[in-house]
């Protein structure tokens, strides 16, 4: 992996939105410490998609958007933006891709790789880390090349080989309730910042891109998981457990947008939160 240059970033600026005030040194400690905060402060969510803005990954549009605004945002933002931190603290950081499994039927045909993440090697060993992908993000980086069950603040993970036609994958599962559970799988081999282009207008422009047609939010606390899909609101414990899980009105909805994720919620959503209820809960 290479270092590369990156477009500058804020750091300053970054950590107080994050809450952060610890050591910069390119160390676990502080890579653990960054992504534990990353989705508490910074939500995941593809508002803009539906309010018809599309999504701009110049770095500039992104950090304006999820640092100076407050905003959240998913994939190819989050994670955007952490990769030009870690470069900028001296970290050894590339973009990888991955094929989102998350709820999809057993048996599926695959899906295309869609999902942004980011290898980080540290003393010859690579950490996986995500701050983009909503209700189950990664709240620690992760041995990418272990197949060791995973301990992190927000239940147990692990990677395992598998295979997509013939071309080797790690395959990121989650522990919930006893079930593990696939996120995804990650290719080998950087991704550059160009490539990532093209993916993310397919993903907020194309109609089978669910985040076309559907509302889905997440923030992670050190309590908590809280998740959105449309109307459903589902809050989970650390361990992943349910505690509460419930379809919320248009009034439910907005507030829980400003004050469980803590979205600075604009009075022009309103029509797009009316149309997410009316949706209901997908399949």
């Amino acid at each position: 992996m290479g270092r590369g240059a990156a477009p500058a970033v804020d750091l300053d600026a970054y950590f107080r939105r994050i809450g952060y005030d610890g050591p910069r040194e390119p160390t676990l400690d502080t890579l653990r410490a960054v992504a534990f905060r990353h989705p508490d402060a910074i939500p995941f969510e593809n508002l803009d998609v539906l309010l018809g803005r599309g999504i701009s990954i110049v770095p500039g549009d992104v950090d304006a958007k999820l640092i100076g605004a407050g905003r959240g945002g998913y994939c190819y933002e989050q994670n955007g933006l952490l990769k030009r931190v870690l470069q900028a603290l001296g970290f050894q950081v590339e973009g990888l891709m991955a094929r989102v499994l998350w709820m999809a039927p057993e048996g599926a045909p695959p899906r295309p790789r869609s999902h942004q993440v980011l290898g980080i090697v540290i003393d010859g060993e690579t950490w996986l880390a995500d701050a983009g992908f909503g209700g189950c993000v990664l709240t620690t980086p992760l041995r990418l090349f272990s197949d060791e069950v995973q301990d992190s603040p927000h239940g147990k993970f692990r990677i395992v080989d598998t295979q997509t036609n013939g071309v080797a994958e790690r395959q990121v599962q989650a522990d919930l309730s006893g079930r593990w559970a696939p996120l995804y799988q990650v290719s080998q081999g950087a991704w550059a910042e160009v490539d990532y282009e093209q993916a993310n207008f397919y993903t907020y422009t194309h109609p089978s891109s669910h985040f076309t047609w559907s509302m889905t939010v997440g923030r992670t606390t050190p309590t908590a998981r809280y998740a959105l899909k449309n109307n459903r609101f589902t809050h989970r414990d650390v361990t992943g457990a349910v505690v509460e899980q419930r379809d919320l009105s248009v009034d439910e909805l907005e507030a829980t947008l400003r004050e469980v994720i803590g979205l600075p919620v604009e009075a022009d959503w309103r029509p797009v939160l009316e149309k997410v209820v009316a949706w209901g809960t997908p399949a």
